[in-house]
């Protein structure tokens, strides 16, 4: 791993360091270079190329906005025996703690970002000749993304839609129905979901959804804090509902009342946010269900029954 290493990055030396983490998904691994310190995550999936490089999209998107850290993405590569990893910049992180209400307004930020992208080149689509470095980045209309990113292994679908309604229905829950058919050829999730559907527009009546960049993953695993501020990590990026994000913030704790407080300062609830909330969550809860397991079908019947009484 450390010729390897050492020959794509173009070092002179690379160590390994007492530094490693993982999670469900991937393995790392910490090593210093005479170019500094690098973090490396492995998978030894088939997929894992297109996983990565679904990674390092989302993180330069994120990067662009300036608005909450993560680390910087440096290469993608096919690892030794298999599969890819990917090299990205070393952070001492800890767990989130002190930062959290700095990373609700950071966060809010995020998803408020293309929105003012959009007012301020309305602004200045008048005035002739008006160059800044915000021309550089277009306003997103649509919802989507422009490669396919991974929520977990399983890939999303990212294909641009100009409504979101239309988006969350057909390129979130519908293949996450459709593996749960193939797998478990489940009825009642079929009918539930078939009456849900019929549901999903009442939910978003009178609501103007502005595309917003989203993290996509954000559960209490993937935030942390430096001396700097807060940090968010294992991003599956696209553009859609601001309101998304806080569905799996919400279901496996490591949020406080500060970072919600601090977010909705920015962003408030808009009226029904419970029920979409109860929406979002629901591929989430589809996602693990294909991801480990029909532990998570009571769940995932639970919230359907829910919305369409």
């Amino acid at each position: 791993m450390e010729e390897l290493l050492r020959r794509e990055l173009g070092c002179d030396s690379v160590k390994a360091t007492g530094h490693s983490g993982g999670g469900c998904i991937s393995q790392g691994q910490s090593y210093d270079t005479d170019k500094g310190r690098v973090f490396v995550k492995v998978n030894p999936k088939a997929e894992a190329r297109r996983m990565f490089e679904g990674e390092v999209a989302s993180l330069i998107a994120i990067l662009k906005t300036g608005t909450v850290k993560v680390p910087k993405p440096i290469k993608v590569l096919d690892a030794p025996g298999g599969g890819s990893m990917l090299v990205m910049e070393h952070l001492d992180m800890r767990h989130l703690s002190s930062h959290a209400a700095k990373l609700g307004t950071q966060l809010a930020d995020l998803h408020l970002d293309n929105k003012r992208l959009g007012e301020t080149l309305q602004k200045e689509a008048g005035i002739v000749g008006r160059r800044d470095e915000q021309v550089a980045r277009p306003f997103v209309a649509q919802f989507g993304f422009d490669v396919v990113t991974c929520c977990g292994y399983l890939p999303q679908v990212n294909d641009w839609q100009q409504d979101w309604v239309t988006f969350y229905a057909r390129q979130r829950i519908q293949p996450q129905m459709d593996l749960v058919e193939q797998r478990s050829g489940d009825r009642e999730v079929r009918e539930l979901w078939a009456a849900l559907q019929l549901k999903i527009p009442d939910l978003f009546r009178d609501l103007d959804i502005v595309p917003a960049l989203l993290h996509g993953d954000l559960w209490g695993g993937n935030v942390a804090e430096d001396s700097s501020g807060p940090i968010i990590f294992d991003p599956a990026s696209f553009y859609g509902h601001s309101e998304y994000e806080l569905a799996i913030a919400g279901m496996f704790g490591g949020f406080s009342s500060a970072f919600y407080s601090a977010y909705h300062s920015k962003i408030p609830k808009a009226p029904g946010f419970e029920k979409r909330l109860k929406l979002y969550q629901l591929f989430h809860y589809l996602n693990h269900w294909n991801h480990f397991g029909s532990g998570y079908r009571g769940s995932s019947l639970s919230i359907m029954r829910n919305l369409v009484t």
